[in-house]
């Protein structure tokens, strides 16, 4: 989980060498079952990495204040 915005520029600059990554692997492996199996477990890091983007931005940041506070 995303706590602050140091976390989320991090996770940012995160996914996007995953992104070139599956982006080359779709131009070099010319055998379909490969690049499923080459790009399963970007997409998967990918996935988990933009739904932690989403959450993040979905809370306000008094939200992540209160809860330090209570914590």
């Amino acid at each position: 989980m995303i706590h602050n915005e140091e976390e989320y520029k991090t996770t940012l600059e995160r996914i996007t060498p995953f992104q070139k990554q599956v982006a080359h692997l779709r131009k070099m492996e010319t055998n379909p079952e490969n690049y499923s199996l080459s790009v399963a477990g970007f997409l998967s890091e990918l996935d988990r990495m933009n739904l932690e983007v989403r959450e993040y931005l979905w809370s306000h940041p008094s939200q992540f204040a209160e809860s330090r506070m209570t914590a």
